[in-house]
């Protein structure tokens, strides 16, 4: 519904004029992020493919938003701030991790490797770039939103189209998260790998004087593999920890447990060691924004 009856359409040529400067991408992505928050990232995730077959976003648009927007829902949120004793601080917890998820998604657009992603469009489709309106925006909205409804298949066939899509997907990414998910904990659990990981970001950590630089460093490395797992490692700390983790673990975006799998499962051409790469910066530039301000909240 979000895609077939022109709300991504009139949405997009409304706030074309942010999306476009601040993330580089087409207005049409903000129902992407929206519907990643609000519903979850295999939601997101089967949007993106979905437009990026037909051809309005390019390969790296699509990347962008892959790995910008398609985060955890807010429901997940709700279960890291119970885990976490947040839910007194929910308001502040939620803007604070929408916002600072944004800013580090507008920042990684400007460096490599997304920077450098090419604007190819998926094979044997036509380009369908979104086009940049004159004159009154709201009627140029109207005008796309009514096209998109006249093209429209009928609902039945719409349903049926979208409810094919995402089995295929679900059975694509089924025996990934499995076997992905599975490797994740067990390196986490019997292994000494988050640990050696955690020296990644030990540096931040300890510059910005959080306390339990340490345990806060492993924490983040840890959340490459599962999303809950940070939380569950600093149950025990204080509360400015408990914040930083709180928000990177969503701010992240990448975790091997599910969210990768989904992204692989789609037709989107995805490089393994460049999601470790962007998942690098999310992290450290997310540390480097939230550990400050838990320091000045709590």
């Amino acid at each position: 519904m979000l895609v077939g009856y022109g709300l991504m359409e009139f949405i997009g040529v409304l706030v074309r004029p942010f999306m476009r400067p601040v993330f580089r991408t087409p207005g049409r992505s903000a129902i992407d992020a929206v519907a990643s928050f609000v519903g979850s990232y295999s939601l997101a995730l089967l949007i993106t493919n979905r437009v990026y077959l037909e051809g309005k976003y390019h390969r790296r648009e699509a990347m962008i938003i892959a790995t910008g927007f398609s985060t955890v829902s807010a429901t997940f949120m709700i279960v890291v701030a119970n885990a976490l004793d947040l839910m007194e601080h929910w308001t502040l917890y939620f803007w604070s991790t929408l916002l600072i998820t944004f800013l580090v998604t507008a920042v990684t657009v400007r460096i490599p490797p997304l920077s450098r992603e090419p604007e190819d469009y998926a094979p044997g489709v036509d380009p369908r770039p979104e086009q940049d309106h004159a004159g009154n925006r709201f009627a140029a909205a109207w005008r796309e939103a009514r096209a998109t409804v006249a093209a429209d298949p009928g609902v039945g066939r719409t349903v049926l189209t979208n409810l094919k899509d995402g089995f295929v997907m679900a059975m694509a990414i089924l025996p990934s998260i499995l076997s992905i998910g599975l490797l994740g904990l067990v390196l986490a659990e019997f292994t000494p790998v988050f640990d050696w990981l955690g020296y990644l970001f030990y540096p931040i950590t300890w510059a910005l004087q959080i306390p339990e630089p340490m345990l806060v460093a492993k924490a983040a490395a840890l959340g490459v593999s599962e999303m809950f797992l940070p939380a569950a490692l600093v149950t025990e700390s204080a509360m400015s920890v408990k914040f930083v983790v709180a928000v990177v673990s969503v701010s992240q975006i990448i975790f091997f447990s599910a969210m990768v799998p989904s992204l692989v499962g789609t037709q989107i051409p995805v490089s393994i060691p460049r999601l470790l790469v962007v998942w690098f910066l999310r992290v450290a530039i997310s540390l480097a924004l939230t550990i400050p301000l838990a320091l000045l909240l709590f």
